[in-house]
């Protein structure tokens, strides 16, 4: 059984997971990351995998190589992070570093989005001449597309699905800003003239029936609804899951998104509506794709 490491670096933690070629996660070990420096972060990447094959009972010798997804823009024939919002690793040679390090057989490295959609894209057994979205809504918003088995990567920035604009009290605002984590916080605490209120604590009170949180849930996927409808029109995918911690906590959200998205569609576009789903991988997807695409090139 042919093995790897997969890597999923974030803002505030680092995963780090032994990944078998079948997609099954072996081992898993989580750190935290410390962005205080590009050194410091790099030393916690190192932990994890240290960690990672200390918990097991595999060797360097059994590892295929390791993948690693990282936030941001990546140059991955380089194998650098070229830049990120929450990291210190601007132009950090992640792949040269790592190899001095561990002397893997192989590294690859990509946007850590890229690296989830692949593990939900395998899961999902879709038609590989087909067309597959991923897509998480969590502190932000953004989407990878697989297309007859490819990325579809543009100039290098396609899937900024956050940055689209959509019609929220007549003017138009990007939808990362109003339908992600902090959107939805900013927007409770507007609309209900509140100091703090977590995003956790938004939804809850909506499950709860309270009558002032219904309206702020309601425009939220009615935002939502306005991002996935692009996505319809655009490229009318035979497939969409959708990831991250906002609709991942909350799954209720999915059936009234696809309510909404109904209104919008054209008969002829509603075959998506059957088509959508939550990831069941959750947080581990982006370790399970980052080590699986040490196995297969796309």
């Amino acid at each position: 059984m042919k093995k790897a490491i997969g890597i999923d670096i974030g803002g505030t933690k680092i995963a780090a997971g032994i990944i078998a070629e079948s997609g099954e996660l072996l081992n898993c070990m989580e750190v935290k990351s410390d962005p205080s420096d590009r050194e410091s972060m790099f030393n916690q990447v190192v932990k994890a995998v240290e960690q990672v094959l200390e918990g097991s009972s595999f060797s360097w010798s059994e590892i295929e190589g390791i993948g690693v997804g990282v936030p941001g823009k990546v140059d991955r024939e380089k194998g650098i992070a070229v830049f990120q919002n929450n990291l210190p690793w601007k132009q950090f040679p992640i792949t040269a570093r790592l190899q001095e390090q561990f002397c893997p057989q192989r590294i690859t490295i990509d946007n850590d989005v890229y690296m989830a959609a692949f593990a939900e894209w395998i899961a999902a057994q879709v038609n590989r001449n087909g067309t597959f979205v991923y897509v998480t809504i969590s502190t932000g918003i953004s989407c990878s597309i697989i297309h007859k088995g490819s990325f579809f990567r543009g100039a290098g920035f396609a899937g900024e699905l956050g940055l689209i604009p959509v019609l929220s009290k007549g003017a138009n605002e990007r939808l990362e800003t109003i339908a992600a984590g902090p959107g939805i916080q900013k927007m409770a605490e507007k609309e209900l003239q509140a100091e703090t209120i977590s995003t956790k604590d938004v939804f809850a009170e909506y499950l709860t029936g309270s009558q002032e949180y219904q309206p702020i849930i309601e425009e939220v996927i009615g935002y939502l609804a306005q991002g996935i409808y692009t996505i319809s029109c655009l490229l009318d995918p035979h497939k969409i899951v959708f990831g991250g911690s906002v609709i991942g906590n909350n799954p209720f959200l999915l059936e009234l998104i696809k309510e909404k998205l109904k209104i919008y569609q054209l008969p002829e576009q509603q075959h998506l509506l059957g088509q959508m789903s939550i990831s069941t991988m959750k947080q581990a997807n982006g370790v399970i794709g980052a080590g699986l695409r040490v196995f297969e090139r796309i």
